[in-house]
């Protein structure tokens, strides 16, 4: 498997974790889905390290702490843009469902994502 179709694959793993548990937060909960997103993504970007590192790309070179504040701080800057565009869309169209805002704005974030754990923290 590639590395592409290895983090597009760990990337879908990660959009339904994402989902899953923005849908069951909007269901169960009286959150708004602005703050109810900041939980999903959290949760998604520890599902899709742990799937990143041990499929897709190896374990780097690093300590799994270096690795993963390295991880973690590509994943904020990716999710600051996933989250910049959900939102844009949330508030400017309010008759989208917060899924379809969740998918367009993880499309928007995946050239980024790729580009940055590929080079800063899987990096040979």
């Amino acid at each position: 498997m590639t590395r592409v179709v290895g983090f597009l694959v760990v990337g879908a793993i990660g959009f339904l974790a994402d989902a899953g548990v923005l849908a069951l937060l909007l269901a169960a909960t009286s959150l708004h889905p602005l703050p109810a997103r900041l939980v999903s993504i959290a949760v998604a970007l520890c599902v899709t390290w742990l799937l990143n590192r041990n499929i897709t790309f190896g374990h780097s070179s690093r300590g799994v702490v270096e690795e993963g504040a390295r991880y973690g701080g590509v994943g904020i800057a990716t999710s600051l843009i996933n989250y910049a565009v959900y939102s844009a869309l949330v508030l400017a169209l309010p008759l989208l469902p917060p899924l379809a805002a969740l998918a367009v704005a993880s499309l928007v974030a995946t050239v980024f994502s790729f580009l940055g754990y590929s080079r800063i923290v899987f990096d040979r």
